[in-house]
């Protein structure tokens, strides 16, 4: 049976925390990722990694800004090992800085690349998770994505791959192109065209269009250590969480 995570994003609108943990470890979920706020204050990091114990959860992976890992470095380092963390990600640029051109993504490369090494060195995994303006037309036969990872080889990638189908892109062609460099696959399914409007037109998993049964074997074939359901706005996050679990335990 494949292990599990639960991105907490998901639940941001909903809570408190200690119940969403209690709720998504009973539905069978054993990791959890975390994203900034859950942990901007270190005064708390015990506590919640209490909860997280008390529910036979862990973290091992959690999303922090470019800003952060670029400038405050240590501070990530310190939440992240407090929280027995694996992976470090970052999970996206600010929107007003999304239309670069070739250069420009490249540039944005050599940032990750550097911010990375201080990571590496730590003993931390490090790498982007994308959205849909990565694979934006820009003045190169590259995607901005390519143009991003070409920053380092020991860039890793989170591939969320119903972003990668919003972009326009097959995700199982990203799936395989970058099989060796995915350390953790985003879970998440869109809704058909002009469904489910009130949650931003994403779906529970199983539920919308995504292809899973082209899906799972490329998944499979990366080097993904880590499977994490999203929804970027459920408007019950219990159910999503229910129906998506036994939806993708059936895959």
């Amino acid at each position: 049976m494949r292990v599990f995570s639960y991105q907490l994003y998901s639940s941001r609108n909903f809570g408190p925390l200690p119940e969403t943990l209690k709720m998504v470890a009973e539905l069978g979920y054993k990791q959890v990722e975390g994203y900034g706020s859950l942990y901007s204050d270190l005064e708390n990091l015990g506590q919640l990694k209490d909860d997280l114990a008390a529910n036979g959860l862990t973290m091992p992976t959690g999303h922090f800004s470019l800003d952060m890992v670029s400038n405050e470095a240590d501070r990530v380092i310190e939440i992240a090992r407090a929280l027995d963390m694996a992976a470090v990600i970052v999970p996206a640029i600010p929107a007003e800085e999304r239309e670069k051109d070739a250069e420009g993504w490249a540039e944005l490369g050599r940032v990750l690349a550097l911010a990375g090494h201080r990571f590496h060195d730590a003993g931390f995994a490090f790498g982007w998770h994308n959205h849909a303006f990565e694979f934006a037309e820009i003045d190169s036969a590259e995607k901005p994505l390519d143009l991003i990872l070409s920053g380092s080889d020991d860039l890793a990638l989170e591939l969320d791959i119903a972003w990668v189908a919003k972009g326009g892109e097959d995700p199982v062609d990203w799936l395989k192109k970058y099989a060796d460099r995915i350390i953790a696959v985003h879970v998440k399914d869109i809704a058909p065209e002009g469904e489910n409007e009130e949650e931003d037109g994403w779906a529970d998993v199983g539920e919308g269009i995504m292809d899973w049964r082209r899906l799972v074997p490329a998944i499979d074939a990366t080097k993904s250590r880590f499977l994490v359901m999203e929804h970027d706005n459920p408007a019950d996050d219990a159910r999503f969480a229910r129906r998506s679990i036994a939806a993708a335990n059936a895959f």
